[in-house]
């Protein structure tokens, strides 16, 4: 059952890639500030795993906000990053091209710290798995480490430092800011996982 992989290029969509090994993968440019970088990094490890890598674009900044937008918040904005529906988007996208080319299941990039999210829950995910299951193609959408932690995925997937250096989650740009939720969370990662091979070691 052929599989594609929703890459984003941040660590826990490079990490799942890694441990998983989709037949296909798809990183949208829907107009986000950081989609070079995203886009290089999925590129550079779809490279390495021998991936089918491909770029889907579509315009969409101006129906965000925030951080990730370049744009103001909004006043009802959860997070200073807020994109409306942005998942679903995304899904819908990946899955106007992947049915065409044959996949049965989408895979999503979603930990355990995405369900203060709603689009970060299992309930999500088992919405949009029904929905595109009932449409044409039978889609399947699944988030096989939405259970695991992201330092956890990283370790499991055995995926070497050197890829892994690779993943970008800065919102606000396509270098890291060093200061928003992406950055910060990134360096947490690696803050974790260096130490514990410090405590191993």
């Amino acid at each position: 059952m052929k599989t594609a992989l929703l890459l984003s290029g941040g660590m826990d969509s490079i990490a799942l890639a890694w441990l998983k090994r989709p037949d296909l993968a798809f990183t949208v440019d829907y107009g986000q500030l950081a989609a070079p970088a995203e886009i290089a990094a999925s590129a550079a490890i779809c490279q390495a795993l021998e991936i089918p890598h491909t770029v889907l674009r579509f315009d969409a900044r101006s129906l965000g906000s925030g951080d990730m937008a370049g744009a103001a918040p909004d006043a009802h904005a959860p997070a200073s990053d807020w994109w409306p529906y942005r998942n679903q988007l995304l899904v819908t996208l990946v899955a106007m091209k992947a049915v065409a080319l044959g996949v049965k299941r989408i895979w999503l990039g979603t930990v355990a710290s995405d369900g203060s999210h709603k689009d970060g829950t299992s309930e999500f995910i088992e919405h949009t798995s029904r929905l595109l299951a009932y449409q044409e193609g039978g889609l399947v959408v699944e988030a096989p480490a939405i259970a695991m932690r992201t330092a956890d995925l990283v370790r499991a997937s055995g995926i070497p430092r050197s890829m892994l250096a690779w993943a970008h989650s800065c919102h606000k740009a396509d270098v890291p800011c060093c200061n928003c939720r992406g950055c910060n969370k990134y360096y947490e990662v690696l803050q974790e996982l260096d130490s514990n091979v410090e405590v191993a070691g």
